[in-house]
């Protein structure tokens, strides 16, 4: 068995690599990560061992979006530690009988540095943005390398386009980060309609975006509510405590409310009320028949199994208008987003009238849900991406005959 090297650049690819990691070390390697931003939980979360020390930033590695984002990259010096961990790569790279890159252009360019064996998950790029990929300088040649003995694609559509652009086979194989969710068997208590609210996980981001999902809520009917045909439910990332959520909430008029040995909440005007669920991410979105969404990775997994997702654009870094759009080509015609200036409250007027519509569509209309099966399988592809992977570099490993 070989000795691997995970390496990645963002939040949502260090999950897909912890996912594609684990896949490796069932089929008996041994696995190694080295996350060029980040903290890299994921990975510690899966028990592979990271290499070095590692550094979270206030962008979270999305700085490239904006020049105030390049900017406060420069001020915190995150350049300086990205350069850091690549000279890292360089020194410990002979050690390694492949390196598997999960990310973009700037993991692929240090991998083809080392000049090791490699494969590559390019789960940050996809043909559906522009219908024709084109890849940043220097990506397609580093990939047209011998050294790059494998790539994977995020959908069908990119393995097709890549194989002629690259001359070389390309393939899609599922996407790990469907896995888990796919697998999750949990669900909530059934409900006659259920919305779920995804504002991410990234922090600060986190909190101004919960702020804007909870304004949006504001605007449902109260009736709706309170007489429990509309329940909704908030997935939210354990970082966030109780405590720290009262201090965002309350000057908004919200507040927090705990039951004995029951589910905790948030209370708005006695009639508006949202239920937390940390650790239950899987059984909000598969129990949800929409999704009220400010997040990456979470949208994909929505439309994966099939729930059309509603976007509320806010201030970023992350999820912005111009990365909302990208991500409804991204993810297609499943993926709505009511018009209007960020936070304005004719903007989440709209947002709240377009979700009555489609929670009401999710039921009624066979054609938005036969839609929604479609992309699902061309988008994202089916359960087992991460092992069919894992399996296709062990058999790059195996020595020749």
């Amino acid at each position: 068995m070989g000795r691997l090297l995970l390496l990645s650049n963002g939040h949502g690819e260090d999950l897909s690599g912890a996912l594609l990691g684990q896949a490796l070390q069932c089929e008996g390697h041994a696995v190694d990560a080295l996350p060029l931003v980040g903290k890299g939980q994921p990975y510690r979360d899966a028990g592979i061992a990271l290499i070095g020390g590692t550094q979270e930033f206030s962008t979270g590695g999305m700085g490239y979006t904006s020049l105030r984002g390049r900017l406060t990259e420069l001020l915190q010096g995150q350049v300086a530690y990205l350069l850091l961990r690549l000279l890292r790569l360089l020194r410990i790279a002979g050690r390694y009988d492949q390196v598997v890159v999960i990310g973009d252009v700037i993991p692929v360019m240090a991998a083809w540095l080392c000049r090791r064996p490699v494969t590559t998950y390019l789960v940050a790029y996809s043909s559906h943005y522009e219908g024709k990929l084109r890849l940043p300088w220097p990506c397609a040649e580093c990939l047209r390398s011998p050294r790059f003995q494998a790539v994977f694609s995020r959908d069908q559509l990119s393995a097709d386009d890549l194989s002629s652009q690259l001359r070389k086979p390309v393939m899609f194989l599922g996407n790990p980060f469907m896995d888990p969710i796919l697998r999750d068997d949990r669900r909530l208590p059934q409900a006659r309609r259920r919305m779920g609210l995804l504002p991410g996980s990234r922090r600060p981001e986190l909190e101004q975006n919960l702020v804007l999902l909870l304004r949006v809520v504001e605007q449902l009917p109260a009736p709706l509510l309170s007489s429990g045909e509309l329940q909704l439910e908030l997935a939210l990332v354990s970082s966030l405590s109780d405590t720290a959520l009262s201090t965002l909430i309350n000057p908004i008029g919200w507040s927090l409310q705990k039951a004995d040995n029951g589910p905790t909440t948030l209370l708005f005007r006695n009639a508006h009320r949202v239920q937390i669920h940390r650790g239950g991410f899987g059984a909000v979105l598969h129990s949800s028949d929409l999704l009220l969404c400010m997040a990456g990775t979470a949208a994909e997994q929505s439309v994966g199994l099939a729930r059309p997702v509603l976007q509320l654009v806010g201030r970023g870094p992350q999820f912005t208008a111009g990365f909302a759009e990208a991500q409804r080509r991204l993810l297609g015609p499943t993926v709505f987003c009511a018009d209007g200036e960020v936070g304005a409250p004719a903007t989440l007027e709209r947002t709240a009238a377009l979700a009555l519509e489609l929670l009401e569509r999710s039921h009624l209309d066979q054609q938005l849900r036969r839609r929604c099966h479609d992309e699902a399988l061309n988008r994202l592809g089916k359960a087992g991406g991460g092992s069919r992977m894992a399996a296709s570099i062990s058999q790059l490993l195996q020595p020749s005959e």
